[in-house]
């Protein structure tokens, strides 16, 4: 499993090298699509195993293709749907829904080359659901996310190990979304259903809406302790004090040294998701710099590339960035003029930034 998934990081590095240079939807399934199929164990140029253009005739419409068809004994029991690498997959399974009606096949996967979207027939047998019951994506990369995909490949895949898996997986991300969403912005029948469960008095609108900042707060009250629960924990081996962090909400008015206040906002908010990991990262920066800078100066910012933590919510002052989402995890540290001359750090769990508390510290003095 670990040189599978090493393989799996190599092919994101390779995509995030190529991706700029991919145009079509040709040119993203031979660079990119294939060669995942490749690491998979299938032999991408014999027909008999992984078909191109495999025809999935649909009622009176004749000569209906799919991309590829991975075949056993003669029959296809995965169909895969392409689409460039800039095209996003909204729209387009129901192509992928036709084909699948037609065929013998068990699983369809649409994908432009990053993300990949697996489908089966868990509500009515033969016909596609309209929900994947597996997504991920492969800049994005997480150990759960490889030992799913490792169940297609070509010496593993089980259909009824795979199948029976399928509708559990399903449902648990399904849970995973909706629970993420309501742990950022709580909708009312949510609201609802707590006030239920903490509250005996009569549920008008009037208590709807003011309980709706107390759980909304509750809420991040219970993320923040998990995560200094588990940063914590992982301190116990270096010898520091139990601290106790608050992670500031992204929307949330703050003053800087101006005495302004002025309210945090990142490019294009709805694309970016602050993870559970970079927060950790926050959290382990207040720890490595508080003998230097109190916490209360230390402030982040998300956006698309990277996780910034700076000084005094400054963008000027920024002492490191934090990259998750390619095919390692490294920071690159405020030391130099130009990004070519800065410094960079790989590290695997955000708990490990410790190590190089020194480096760091020497970045940060410049604000002190």
């Amino acid at each position: 499993m670990e040189q599978f998934t090493e393989q799996l990081k190599s092919l994101a590095k390779r995509i995030g090298t190529l991706r700029d240079s991919i145009t079509t939807e040709e040119a993203t399934k031979t660079a990119i699509i294939m060669p995942f199929f490749q690491l998979l164990g299938y032999d991408v140029f014999n027909p008999l195993e992984f078909c191109p253009e495999f025809t999935a005739d649909v009622g009176i419409k004749k000569g209906e293709k799919v991309d590829y068809a991975i075949l056993m004994d003669g029959k296809p029991i995965i169909l895969i749907e392409c689409k460039s690498i800039n095209e996003k997959l909204t729209k387009h399974d129901s192509q992928l829904f036709r084909y699948f009606g037609t065929t013998s096949a068990k699983f369809g996967i649409l994908t432009n080359g990053i993300e990949y979207k697996f489908y089966t027939d868990l509500e009515e047998t033969n016909k596609m659901d309209e929900t994947p019951f597996f997504i991920f994506n492969i800049l994005e990369l997480r150990d759960s996310h490889v030992q799913e995909i490792a169940k297609f490949g070509k010496e593993s895949f089980d259909i009824d190990n795979i199948a029976s898996a399928a509708s559990e997986l399903k449902y648990l991300n399904a849970l995973k979304v909706y629970l993420s969403v309501q742990f950022e912005n709580p909708d009312e029948d949510f609201i609802r259903y707590l006030v239920n469960k903490i509250y005996d008095g009569v549920k008008t609108k009037n208590t709807i809406e003011k309980f709706t900042p107390i759980i909304t707060k509750g809420l991040k009250q219970i993320v923040n302790e998990k995560v200094n629960d588990k940063l914590n924990a992982a301190l116990k081996s270096t010898g520091d004090n139990k601290i106790s962090i608050t992670l500031p909400d992204p929307k949330e008015q703050i003053a800087i040294n101006n005495d302004k206040l002025i309210e945090i906002e990142t490019d294009d908010t709805n694309a970016i998701t602050t993870t559970i990991e970079e927060l950790e990262t926050y959290s382990v920066a207040k720890v490595i710099l508080k003998d230097l800078i109190p916490p209360t100066r230390v402030f982040y910012r998300d956006n698309r590339s990277y996780f910034n933590i700076l000084i005094d919510d400054n963008i000027r002052r920024w002492i490191l960035r934090v990259y998750f989402n390619e095919n390692r995890n490294y920071i690159m540290l405020n030391d130099a003029a130009s990004d070519k001359e800065r410094t960079t750090i790989e590290f695997k769990h955000p708990i490990d930034l410790i190590d190089f508390k020194e480096q760091i510290l020497e970045t940060a003095r410049q604000y002190a």
